[in-house]
């Protein structure tokens, strides 16, 4: 079994969690009141990254860098958006620098689909 094949339910898992807490932070701050921006950036990070790790796991077989893509996208996703949810409704992060850490994971991850273009599988 390879890596991605392994991490495929993962990410499938994550795409729906992502899905689903895009949409509810999105209604939170459009209701919530004050410092809304912060949910509603997390809820973009969680609606952007969604259907991205639902096609890292649909497209395991031919990207050799999916397994890397989707845990750094999903890593980030989880950091960045977790972090500025804490931030609104606890009134502080989950640890310092988790945003900028997240922020740059979700970056790599975009490298790694990059990478991938130029390191197939062979179908």
């Amino acid at each position: 079994m390879t890596l991605n094949q392994r991490f495929a339910p993962l990410f499938l898992v994550f795409s729906g969690l992502f899905g689903f807490a895009g949409v509810a932070l999105a209604a939170v701050a459009a209701h919530g009141g004050g410092d809304a921006h912060l949910v509603a950036s997390a809820s973009a990070m969680c609606i952007a990254h969604a259907p991205a790790l639902l096609a890292l796991a649909l497209a395991g077989e031919r990207l050799k860098t999916a397994w890397l893509a989707g845990l750094l996208i999903g890593i980030g996703t989880l950091l960045f958006s977790g972090d500025l949810v804490a931030l609104r409704f606890a009134g502080s992060g989950l640890f310092p620098l988790a945003a900028p850490t997240g922020g740059f994971a979700m970056m790599f991850g975009w490298l790694a689909i990059t990478a991938g273009a130029f390191f197939r599988n062979r179908a």
